[in-house]
């Protein structure tokens, strides 16, 4: 499912105009975006948490040139779904 698909079914289903469903989905994504890159974790309840996992440093091998090179840590978004979420997709 895509984005543009997503707003197609909450228009059809709440009667609100795509254009004002769209500028929705955007500003929450954005917003989304911008808390994760704050350090600030998302949480939604009955859906799930939007978070920002460390990855510790370490060392990889290039074995092309047989070399090796160490990756710094590093912050990764990630998302945990709710319980309720997971009962539903099983």
């Amino acid at each position: 499912m895509t984005k543009a698909d997503i707003v197609s079914e909450i228009a059809k289903s709440t009667g609100i105009d795509k254009a004002s469903v769209l500028m929705t989905v955007e500003k929450f994504m954005e917003q989304v975006k911008d808390s994760l890159a704050n350090g600030e974790n998302v949480y939604l309840r009955g859906f799930g948490s939007f978070i920002v996992k460390t990855r510790s440093q370490k060392t990889a091998r290039n074995i092309s040139k047989g070399t090796t090179i160490i990756i710094p840590e590093h912050k990764i978004p990630a998302f945990k779904p709710s319980k309720v979420f997971m009962e539903e997709v099983k």
